[in-house]
């Protein structure tokens, strides 16, 4: 039997049973698995700790920091090197040889790596859309990344766990090869669902786009770059329509077919929730 991989998986949970198992299967290669709940009512507990996962509870307050940085910080890793893995993805076999490799190495050339992502979605996976290459910074020595706190005032709406977030890494990054798979949009239903909760995120960091004009130095400078042009597109007319000429037609979105169009029409409506939450907010405040 092969020796695991002496690196640790951050797996951020809450009502995770149906997708937990792949997921953690996925990542079996590994020496250590910490999954954080957030006080799950279905068997995800139960069914990470028959795996061999360490459970560990997570209480959120509605402050800072939310579970991932708790967790970076709080739980006692076994291994200087962490992957941050959502239940939802998988990890595949090529990339499983080459995080085993880093791992093993000792000396790498760099704290951190990126990791591509691929998205599951209507039965099929998206190959354009500017959903891919979707790259993350993932893997990287826990002490050096942490990820970057939301400059707008209070709760973000989007719930205990970073979401929109990245990481700030204290060193450059690299790019790895092997990629990651991602279930999130089992259907439409739930995509939906979850867009509706990340519009809160976007409206209010819209509102608080005075904030964001400062970029955060340790943010990779294509990152920072697309915030800027995120923060430029805030204000210009007709956003929905515009969002889906750039993924369907720009990005080539029409080349995946009828899952492209389903896909660029459901990233306008998700342009048009943000838009109009944001101007409620700016009704209501004070």
């Amino acid at each position: 039997m092969a020796r695991p991989a002496p690196l640790s998986v951050l797996i951020p949970v809450k009502n995770e049973a149906a997708n937990l198992p792949a997921c953690l299967a996925s990542c079996a290669f590994c020496d250590e698995v910490v999954v954080v709940d957030s006080a799950s009512t279905d068997a995800t507990a139960a069914l990470a700790a028959q795996a061999g996962a360490t459970v560990v509870q997570f209480h959120w307050e509605g402050r800072f920091p939310k579970k991932k940085n708790w967790a970076l910080a709080n739980v006692p890793w076994r291994n200087e090197w962490v992957f941050i893995l959502d239940a939802d993805e998988r990890i595949t076999p090529a990339l499983a040889a080459e995080l085993t490799a880093l791992a093993e190495a000792g000396n790498t050339p760099f704290p951190g790596y990126y990791v591509n992502r691929r998205f599951w979605f209507l039965d099929g996976w998206l190959k354009h859309c500017g959903y891919y290459p979707s790259w993350n910074l993932r893997f990287f020595r826990h002490r050096l990344g942490r990820y970057e706190k939301a400059p707008a005032a209070g709760d973000t709406g989007s719930g205990d766990n970073e979401v929109h977030e990245h990481v700030e890494l204290q060193g450059p990054a690299g790019y790895l090869h092997g990629e990651m798979e991602h279930y999130a949009f089992p259907d439409i239903s739930t995509w939906v669902e979850k867009h509706n909760r990340y519009s809160n995120w976007e409206a209010r960091m819209q509102v608080a786009a005075a904030g964001l004009k400062a970029t955060r130095p340790a943010l990779e400078a294509g990152l920072a770059r697309k915030r800027r042009l995120r923060r430029l597109a805030w204000a210009l007319p007709f956003r929905p329509a515009l969002r889906f000429f750039y993924h369907y037609v720009w990005r080539a979105g029409f080349l995946d077919g009828y899952r492209g169009y389903v896909f660029c029409r459901l990233m306008a409506q998700y342009e048009f929730l943000s838009m109009a939450k944001a101007a409620e907010i700016r009704r209501h405040r004070p």
